[in-house]
């Protein structure tokens, strides 16, 4: 298997498909690099290198005690760079994932990053403070929280069968497979990694880190996201970039690498092809 070890002892498990330019897929909570599979398997498909990571307690990579949060997200991610030694790389983040590449750029620069891409991401920031008053009440966190501590089997079914894919809005119909692929994904995390990653994502303000963008980005949301409101994510994100292109996708829900995975490969192999190496 794959493996890069961080600096304290944890291994991070990554898939690495394909040749050319490099791809670095950042997956969502609480989920691994399976989430990526199809866009994993068309880019490398269409002459690019494409890397997906399990991140630190998920997937297969190791359930760490500590390090449940963006600043060693961020540097777990910079290892596995350096390691593989990877420059004029396209960093694509999905949801929490897009925090993880935010965070990487504010700590770390791009002197080996050509594009990014957020994904139905969750900076700037989620949670809704005195100086964020549009974001995400931590009701709702402090509910996922108990949901997990209580029964955290039946809380990822909840989020599978309902927000994540949209399957309370009439219309929609996201597949049982693809709703069961999100719960197997979920109980594949530790149990701590996941709970201590709902703060991470949710808590952390990354509105500094997108100020440090100086790369072409592309940010990508659904306008009915019912986990990462557009107007909180997609919508703040790209008037804070500076120079991002925004693309709506109408109607969609948060989960759009499964629901709207055709559209979203064109986008993203269009964005990864309009690059011009120096």
């Amino acid at each position: 298997m794959p493996i890069y070890t961080a600096l304290d002892g944890t291994e991070i498990y990554y898939k690495d498909w394909g040749t050319g330019r490099p791809v670095i897929l950042s997956h969502g909570w609480p989920l691994s690099s399976d989430s990526w599979e199809a866009q994993q398997l068309f880019l490398a498909s269409n002459g690019y290198r494409v890397i997906a990571h399990d991140r630190r307690g998920h997937g297969r990579s190791t359930q760490s005690w500590d390090g449940n949060d963006m600043n060693t997200y961020a540097d777990d991610l910079a290892g596995l760079i350096e390691y593989l030694d990877l420059q004029q790389i396209t960093l694509i983040g999905f949801s929490t994932g897009g925090g993880e590449v935010s965070r990487y750029v504010g700590r770390r620069g791009t002197s080996r990053i050509a594009q990014i891409v957020l994904v139905s991401a969750v900076p700037p920031f989620m949670l809704k403070t005195d100086d964020n008053p549009g974001g995400v009440p931590i009701e709702v966190f402090d509910g996922i929280r108990a949901g997990s501590l209580a029964d955290r089997s039946q809380t990822y079914r909840d989020l599978a069968d309902g927000p994540f894919f949209g399957n309370n809005r009439p219309g929609q119909d996201p597949s049982q497979g693809m709703r069961d692929a999100f719960w197997r994904q979920g109980l594949q995390a530790g149990a701590r990694n996941a709970y201590e990653s709902i703060a991470a994502f949710s808590a952390t303000d990354f509105r500094e880190d997108l100020d440090t963008f100086d790369v072409p980005t592309l940010v990508i949301h659904g306008d009915d996201d019912q986990v990462v409101p557009f107007e909180v994510g997609g919508k703040a994100s790209a008037e804070r970039i500076k120079g991002a292109e925004l693309k709506v996708y109408a109607g969609a829900p948060h989960g759009i690498t499964d629901t709207h995975k055709t559209k979203l490969n064109d986008d993203l192999l269009a964005f990864l092809e309009s690059y011009a190496a120096p």
